[in-house]
């Protein structure tokens, strides 16, 4: 393996006038000199500071993954990534991290690595690389062409500071952290795994990552580096729990290949695959198969045909110019020799393949004899839309696989056996899972301490929980910074927060009602009937009983709560009153609780 160690620009050498740990309450202070190798040297005058793991997103969900090592004056941040919406927060387009810690100490951001291309590590770069004093991002040439293309999304192409690293070769010196990179198999080419050299230790840094000995690009996992970092001695390992819970070993890419040949192979017609546009790996499978069957490809989906030029430009997909086709050419070849591949595997809307069963696609309608593959698994969520885009289907006659009925898909992560081979390979002292929900870190943990990893050390801690280590002693701390969702809606970011997510779901069960009541500015009185206006509660021509109670009862709440001295001129009181009891009003009437609105105007 050819290495190539560069100390690169950025590197600041401690100095001996300054103190370690500005910008957290709770932070030890020391002196302590740094040499090239990003090692602790000389006397330390003070305690020395402790090394801290910082989690920002990911250890209770799975997405937006982000978290900070730090250690006295030099934190290292590793991956940038958002998270997609659940069901109870409508409207809302992303969830990214909450980065208030880093922002009050961006002057000790030594650098950005990115371990992969996917949104759950790269798609908060846009929002957040600014406010962190814009820092250098590392990461490996795939990666940094996807991220040059969302950046381009956002007119930020040209200000985010990007370098190029090759896994397994290159070595950063970033503070006082050396940070090797080594090969981990995933569902996306040039994924990276972390060897960080600290002044307390080794950290192996493993998040979403696979076994795979077949793998679509022909590079495995670099097993031989894994040995030698369990043979050096690490401090600590933390390691992917997306699967913790599934027994066995994750099944191969090449596996699937072999189902998606036989299937094409069988397929008397046309053949539609769906996939998402970053599985670079099994587009890469989809491109073999073609080959073999000789059949003409044609892409569909903005992001599958943004993202297959970047990946072709850079070698990380090949593709043989003779088998590709446009999409508006696919008519001229006979059916038995064209696959199409495209996006919508999760029922997106308006993606290609839910606009290919709505009949809503300008090239590509769906007739009898076609073969559409789902190749991915429904994320949580998205069971619903996956199904109807699979009913409108069926309904115009196309056959359709998916994962429950053959092996089309397989995980991306590890799964029991893997984990447990890792855990064996690095001989870590200490033991973090990270990456997934809390029950799923718990599963991790267990497995870790079923192949000898002491109890005492295996670290478990929810976002924003600091874990430390001293000495060669860690442990989990009650020190926590911020790490709330950011909500992404539109152009804003954290603008809306439990109270206005609370009021679009109160809105979305029982709709709102609108009050408009006109007053004379002199007597208080009303001058005409209450306006009343009704959205997502009652359709009002077929509810003209009700709302003309409700007319009555405005008048009636109104006069008597205008009647009240304590009340009389105060809109502000009024208006709280009338929500209060008219909202009661229409429950009685309804058992419904509409959001309501009264709006007074002076006259």
């Amino acid at each position: 393996m050819i290495t190539r160690e560069r100390t690169l620009r950025g590197l600041r050498k401690t100095d001996l006038s300054k103190t370690f740990g500005r910008g957290y309450s709770n932070t030890q202070t020391s002196e302590s000199r740094v040499n090239t190798a990003g090692q602790a040297s000389g006397h330390n005058f003070l305690k020395k500071p402790a090394l801290r793991f910082i989690p920002l997103g990911g250890l209770e969900e799975v997405g937006k993954n982000m978290s900070a090592i730090e250690y006295g004056n030099d934190i290292l941040v590793i991956d940038m990534g958002l998270m997609f919406p659940n069901e109870d927060m409508p409207g809302i387009d992303y969830v990214i991290p909450d980065i208030n810690y880093l922002v009050e100490n961006k002057d000790k951001i030594r650098g950005v690595i990115i371990t992969h291309g996917h949104l759950d590590h790269t798609g908060a770069i846009p929002y957040l690389y600014d406010k962190l004093g814009s820092p250098q991002i590392y990461s490996a040439p795939l990666t940094v062409g996807l991220i040059k293309k969302r950046l381009e999304e956002f007119g930020l192409e040209n200000r985010v500071k990007l370098a190029t690293i090759t896994p397994g070769e290159d070595v950063l010196q970033l503070g006082v952290f050396k940070v090797e990179t080594f090969r981990l198999n995933h569902n996306i080419p040039d994924n990276m795994g972390l060897a960080i050299t600290t002044p307390e230790g080794i950290l192996v840094y493993a998040t979403d990552w696979k076994f795979d000995h077949t793998p679509a690009d022909g590079r495995p996992t670099d097993f031989s580096k894994l040995a030698v970092l369990g043979g050096q001695g690490v401090l600590a390992l933390f390691s992917d729990s997306t699967n913790a819970q599934k027994p066995g070993h994750t099944i191969s890419e090449k596996e699937v290949e072999d189902v998606l040949f036989k299937l094409v192979e069988n397929a008397r017609g046309r053949v539609i695959i769906a996939t998402f546009s970053t599985l670079i790996s099994r587009i890469q499978q989809i491109l073999n198969v073609a080959r073999k069957m000789n059949r003409k490809v044609a892409f569909s989906g903005r992001s599958m045909i943004a993202n297959v030029e970047i990946a072709s430009s850079l070698k990380a997909l090949i593709i043989s110019a003779d088998i590709m086709i446009d999409v508006g050419d696919i008519n001229k070849f006979p059916d038995n020799r064209v696959l199409i591949v495209c996006t919508g595997s999760q029922g997106e809307e308006r993606s290609a393949l839910t606009r290919i069963a709505a009949g809503e696609h300008r090239q590509i309608k769906v007739k009898k004899g076609d073969t559409v593959i789902l190749s991915s698994s429904p994320i949580p969520g998205n069971e619903r839309s996956v199904n109807d885009v699979m009913d409108n289907l069926f309904r115009e006659g196309a056959r359709v696989i998916y994962q429950k009925l053959m092996d089309v898909h397989t995980s991306g992560h590890a799964y029991q056996e893997d984990l447990k081979l890792m855990i064996g390979l690095i001989k870590p002292k200490f033991f973090i899972p990270i990456h997934g929900e809390r029950h799923k870190l718990m599963v991790h943990a267990q497995i870790a301490e079923d192949v000898g990893i002491p109890e005492e050390n295996i670290l478990v801690s929810d976002n924003g929980q600091i874990i430390e280590f001293v000495d060669g002693r860690g442990s989990v701390t009650n020190k926590r910074v911020p790490a709330s969702y950011v909500m992404v809606d539109g152009l804003g970011v954290g603008d809306v927060g439990n109270i206005v997510l609370r009021d679009r779901k109160a809105m979305a069960a029982d709709g709102i009602f609108v009050v408009i009541v006109t007053v004379n500015h002199e007597t208080g009185q009303i001058v005409t009937s209450p306006d009343i206006i009704s959205r997502g509660f009652i359709y009002m021509r077929e509810n003209e009983n009700l709302v003309h109670k409700a007319r009555a009862e405005v008048k009636r709440l109104f006069a008597k709560h205008a009647a009240d001295r304590k009340a009389r001129g105060d809109w502000a009181l009024i208006k709280t009153k009338l929500r209060e009891d008219l909202g009661k009003f229409l429950y009685r009437e309804t058992e419904r609780r509409p959001m309501v609105i009264p709006v007074i105007i002076e006259v």
